[in-house]
């Protein structure tokens, strides 16, 4: 019997490729480069800064020039945090069908607690969730299992009757690894590699109220 449900932020409960692609495309125009479509901006939004400056600049960790570069992104992003940034058509009609049967819900991201707290404030619902489990909050990231394993603890649910829904091949793995049910949010990011019918969840739906139909 499914008692909680958890979400993934970025892809799956809100739409931040806008705010986020606003950030890259800042960077990009500042140093004469075009701006990039967002169509292409959220293949990539769910891997946050990693993935983003991987698309605008073909950087990765460890390059001489990624920290300065991701530490200018993120104040980029920070000042502009919610201006775009919206829940996803039916993300809050499921909420509130959530709190009226008496599940609790709450968000396990690896986006890091920087963001996350005050978007959630913006989308006005940090006093709704039933925890916040953001990335640095725990040892691990993603697809470790150790953020999905806080979040039911916090909870007091065991993990095999929460439901975790995400938009990403870790959000999967991590749900595998901590025992839970993952289910793919295919209106999200979805990344730009492997099928999500090929990431292993047995539940794949269009629209987020479809959930409802799986707990």
């Amino acid at each position: 019997m499914i008692r909680a449900v958890l979400f993934d932020l970025d892809g799956t409960l809100a739409n931040t490729a806008p705010d986020l692609g606003h950030a890259l495309n800042r960077q990009r125009i500042a140093r004469g480069l075009p701006a990039l479509p967002i169509a292409l901006i959220r293949t990539e939004a769910s891997a946050g800064a990693r993935g983003l400056l991987g698309l605008g600049f073909n950087i990765k960790p460890g390059d001489p020039s990624y920290d300065a570069m991701r530490s200018e992104f993120l104040d980029f992003y920070a000042e502009r945090l919610c201006d775009e940034t919206h829940l996803f058509p039916g993300v809050a009609e499921l909420l509130d069908q959530l709190e009226a049967r008496g599940l609790p819900w709450g968000i396990v991201t690896n986006k890091p607690a920087r963001f996350t707290l005050p978007l959630m404030r913006e989308l006005g619902l940090n006093n709704r969730a039933a925890c916040i489990v953001s990335g640095g909050d725990t040892l691990h990231s993603k697809p470790h299992p150790e953020p999905l394993l806080t979040a039911s603890g916090m909870m007091a649910i065991a993990p095999a009757e929460c439901v975790y829904l995400g938009d990403d091949l870790r959000d999967v793995q991590a749900s595998l690894a901590a025992g839970m049910e993952p289910v793919i949010a295919r209106y999200g990011y979805l990344g730009n590699g492997h099928p999500p019918e090929s990431w292993g969840a047995r539940y794949l739906i269009d629209h987020p109220q479809e959930l409802l139909g799986y707990l």
